[in-house]
């Protein structure tokens, strides 16, 4: 289902409330997407397991849906929502419930004005500041440890067509700004979940957003990449788009890290599907090289672009007579760092997909903020040449020493007690750094939380406060996953640890105690999802559980959508402001079980 853009396709629409939902101009063609994206594996007849026609014929367009959402998410990333749904419905013959947006129905009655970020508490983009602390200050937090214990569900949003609910949501002049797994972004009230717009990207949209004032006109706008390497910009208040940028012309390129916003600059990191084309031997293997590029927050237009690969070259030819290539990969999965003061950008790089290997795989790279050059490269594990060669398939020798001991944390720019900095990060690996920027990334600590390996490690997103690091872990199909560390951020000695509690999902497959989501911090709390559907609230001076809610079930959403919670994991961590709590559940891939709702929380 490899994609190419039909012309029908329709990137985006805006719905402002109080007005009719935009029409669609021609809407996508589904027999025509088909044949050009899908039918050569569906209609191969050969040694395939993708069902031919008539078994799709016999599914609900529903069904495709989330086959799209799962198991094809790869072949199906480039589609948009409206474009999967012309599939789906052709495949079918059925027409599918509901509308793609989700926003039919709870619209606000009106709009109100937006002041943007500063006006009152916010959380604006993966982080509430661009040094990815994770950390956010008791007077935008809103919320004391002891007032977390009185916490109760607010409202539900259901994310249609989907089974991920992988974007963190920010907060921004009283509105949530959230995207969806299909593609849209929206834009809620955060006090009563209400929906004043909704914007339908090319592909589906993981990033978190951030917010800031258009440059060279009134008003703010709204940055977030998507599942195809675009990146936007679009009107906060109004969901009209301003610009769409190209950020890699790879055919497996995405956006999984949040764009930093620094000033009239937008940090844009680039990652791959690609490592999981390595087992098919009529792909050309591999050629994408992860990637940086700061634009223009007006325009989009590209002021530097940063490989973290040379240019990969023809390495031979497999059994089959396909050329391979390489060197491969070293993605930038994360939002970058920015530190002012060193006039510098920090991002982390993942494993190689093909060989040779290089010094910037599994890497903290530190990048020149006017040019983008590279100043300095930190790798912590050298020769890892990880991708998803299957043991039975050919020309699989450069993954014998596969680790897969990716850096999917950020760097975190953390201030030392004594006044100086320190890159705080975890890997996958299992261990968690301390870096001296000062010293080219020297580490000064290392602390082993976790097992580490596929699935496992420290996943997604540590976190800082003025004391201490907060490591969650994950390791996935290990003996003993989740748990939750504390150490001194000056040392790295532990303070202490916190074990899984009993998991709330009951038994069965993806139901395990894994804290692989990215955690936040308040003043004396920290929260963190966990793949058994559980939000908790661990209090940092010894762990002790504060509060806990099971989102394990089905929840009534003001948008009409059908929403159901299961696993907490992804990038999209707790956001915490004005007293109140955001959290996404449901990750239905990579080890875990299927959910698509926001969940928000209050005090009464």
């Amino acid at each position: 289902m490899r994609k190419r853009f039909s012309s029908t396709a329709i990137a985006a629409i805006a719905l402002v409330a109080g007005c009719a939902p935009a029409a669609w101009a021609q809407a996508p063609d589904g027999a025509l997407l088909y044949k050009q994206s899908c039918s050569k594996c569906h209609e191969s007849g050969g040694d395939t397991r993708a069902p031919n026609p008539q078994a799709l014929r016999q599914l609900t367009p529903e069904a495709v849906l989330i086959a799209m959402a799962g198991d094809m998410r790869v072949q199906a990333s480039r589609l948009s929502g409206p474009e999967r749904r012309a599939i789906a419905e052709y495949l079918t013959g059925k027409a599918a419930g509901g509308d793609v947006a989700g926003a039919a129905t709870g619209r606000c009655p009106a709009q109100t004005p937006f002041q943007g970020p500063g006006a009152s508490p916010f959380w604006n983009g993966w982080s509430p500041d661009a040094t990815n602390t994770r950390f956010q200050p008791a007077a935008q937090a809103g919320l004391t440890p002891a007032q977390v214990p009185q916490l109760k569900l607010k409202w539900a949003f259901g994310f249609p067509d989907a089974i991920n609910a992988w974007a963190q949501p920010s907060v921004v002049g009283g509105r949530v700004f959230v995207g969806g797994a299909n593609g849209t972004v929206y834009s809620l009230d955060a006090k009563t979940g209400c929906i004043y717009w909704a914007f339908l990207a090319q592909a589906g949209v993981r990033t978190a957003t951030v917010i800031g004032p258009r440059e060279g006109a009134a008003g703010f706008a709204v940055y977030f990449g998507d599942q195809s390497s675009n990146v936007y910009a679009v009107d906060a208040y109004t969901g009209e788009k301003l610009w769409v940028r190209k950020a890699d012309d790879h055919p497996f390129a995405r956006i999984t890290g949040a764009p930093t916003l620094y000033r009239n600059r937008l940090y844009v990191p680039v990652s791959a599907f690609e490592e999981l084309e390595v087992s098919n031997p009529d792909y050309e293997c591999c050629t994408f090289r992860g990637s940086v590029s700061a634009l223009d927050v007006k325009t989009g237009a590209v002021e530097w672009k940063t490989w973290m690969e040379e240019p990969a070259k023809p390495r031979g030819k497999n059994a089959k007579g396909t050329t391979m290539w390489g060197p491969s990969g070293a993605s930038v999965w994360v939002s970058p760092t920015v530190d002012a003061k060193r006039g510098a950008v920090y991002v982390a790089t993942g494993n190689n997909y093909t060989g040779p290997t290089t010094n910037s795989e599994n890497a903290v790279v530190a990048l020149d903020m006017k040019t983008g050059k590279i100043r300095w490269i930190n790798q912590a594990t050298p020769n890892d040449v990880a991708n998803g060669c299957r043991p039975e398939a050919p020309d699989c020798k450069d993954a014998e020493k596969d680790f897969d001991f990716d850096f999917g944390n950020a760097p975190i720019l953390a201030k030392l007690p004594n006044g100086h900095d320190l890159i705080v990060i975890g890997q996958k690996s299992g261990v968690g750094f301390g870096m001296d920027p000062d010293k080219k990334g020297a580490v000064v600590w290392q602390y082993r939380a976790g097992e580490g390996g596929t699935g496992g490690g420290l996943e997604y997103g540590s976190a800082v406060d003025s004391e201490n690091a907060y490591f969650p872990v994950s390791d996935i199909g290990r003996a003993r996953p989740g748990g939750l560390h504390a150490v001194k951020l000056g040392t790295g000695e532990r303070v202490w640890f916190a074990p899984p509690p009993p998991v709330k999902c009951g038994s069965g497959r993806g139901c395990n105690a894994a804290q692989a989501a990215a955690i936040t911090v308040i003043p004396g709390v920290v929260f963190s999802g966990s793949n058994d559907g559980a939000i908790r609230a661990y209090s940092t001076k010894d762990g002790s559980i504060l509060w806990e809610y099971d989102t394990n079930r089905n929840f009534e959403t003001v948008n009409g959508v059908p929403a159901k919670g299961a696993s907490i994991m992804g990038p999209s961590g707790p956001t915490v402001v004005g007293g109140m709590v955001f959290v996404n559940s449901g990750y239905g891939t990579t080890g875990g079980r299927p959910g698509n709702v926001l969940l928000t929380f209050g005090l009464e």
